[in-house]
């Protein structure tokens, strides 16, 4: 009996960390306003090691068009400014001798498609990986049938983890029709 418990929260673990790399991949996606998680990615060369932006400068939005970078060290804005040019930011960064400006520009309708394309594609992944959470627990729920569970309990726990993934595909769905409505805002 306590197996099955542990088999349900283990699946809602899976399922909850889908939701969470849901929301980490679509803060990613750039939607024509100033984010500072789109510099989340890019890396900085700091006296021979590779460090994330964000430990070797003040990232900051003035405005929802524009990012400011400043570093902390004057002599690492040439590095922060080469590291920002050489990631798939996207974005050429303007250098005035104290901070970085990024001037973030207007989306496109099509590249608007594109980015909701991309941002659907990222919700069917997390949809997949929550219905192979409960996928594979039920059939450990099944599995443990064999090993004594009573039939009963074992209908309920699949009935428990079906209403389990139903709750993060709707929080993958309100999630996404977010992240559309950010996008296609004009």
């Amino acid at each position: 009996m306590a197996d099955v418990k542990l088999l349900e929260n283990a699946a809602e673990d899976k399922m909850q960390h889908s939701v969470e790399f849901l929301e980490e991949s679509l803060a990613h996606i750039r939607a024509g306003k100033a984010n500072p998680r789109i510099l989340d990615g890019v890396k900085v060369d700091y006296y021979g090691s590779l460090v994330p932006l964000s430990n070797v400068a003040t990232i900051n939005t003035p405005d929802a068009k524009t990012i400011t970078v400043m570093p902390w060290e004057k002599n690492m804005l040439r590095v922060v400014e080469k590291a920002i040019m050489d990631s798939d930011v996207g974005i050429t960064p303007e250098n005035n001798g104290e901070i970085i400006r990024l001037g973030i520009p207007s989306l496109t309708e099509e590249r608007r498609k594109q980015l909701v394309k991309q941002s659907k594609t990222e919700a069917e992944n997390a949809k997949i990986s929550i219905r192979n959470a409960r996928r594979d627990a039920i059939e450990a729920v099944k599995k443990s049938i064999k090993d004594g569970t009573p039939e009963d309990v074992a209908k309920d726990c699949e009935a428990i983890l079906q209403k389990i993934h139903d709750k993060f595909i709707k929080k993958v769905d309100d999630l996404f029709a977010a992240k559309e409505k950010e996008i296609m805002t004009v």
